[in-house]
């Protein structure tokens, strides 16, 4: 995924309720957020448009439950990569494999830093060996015990 080369803002107050809103349910009606905003619905439809457009808005999903679908195992992978000239490639790498959920490139000695979900240890240590055996990176893995919260919407400043 490619980084923006222009980061989008809200332009207004009724921009910021109309993405708060969304963030907390992405399923809000039109009509809802005409409510929430005092504008008409046809004015909140074009608000929401151009939120799109403008890459403000860049999808709507359903949050599952990961204990629901039969992952609730969690683990913070760190990959440090051995050969400097891998790295390129390194995401694509990862996306093939799917137990990892997310990957980000970070600062500090692992340099990358993913997310797994699976059934059982015994599936996140078989994916440890596929990964050590098939990538030129050293990895560590942290089993998450609890999760206190995650995914919190994104609603912009207060």
């Amino acid at each position: 995924m490619s980084e923006p080369t222009a980061t989008p803002r809200l332009d207004n107050d009724i921009d910021q309720r109309i993405v708060s809103a969304l963030a907390v349910d992405g399923r809000t009606t039109l009509a809802t957020l005409a409510t929430l905003t005092g504008l008409s619905t046809s004015a909140v439809q074009s608000r929401v448009q151009r939120l799109e457009q403008r890459g403000v808005i860049t999808g709507y999903r359903a949050v599952i439950d990961p204990h629901a679908v039969g992952l609730p195992v969690s683990a913070f992978l760190e990959i440090s990569v051995l050969d400097p000239a891998s790295v390129g490639d390194l995401g694509a790498r990862l996306g093939a494999y799917p137990e990892i959920e997310s990957c980000y490139a970070v600062s500090g000695d692992a340099g990358h830093l993913a997310v797994a979900r699976m059934a059982t240890t015994a599936d996140l240590a078989d994916l440890l060996v596929r990964l050590r055996t098939s990538l030129p990176a050293q990895v560590r893995a942290t089993i998450v015990l609890r999760t206190l919260f995650e995914a919190r919407p994104l609603t912009g400043s207060a």
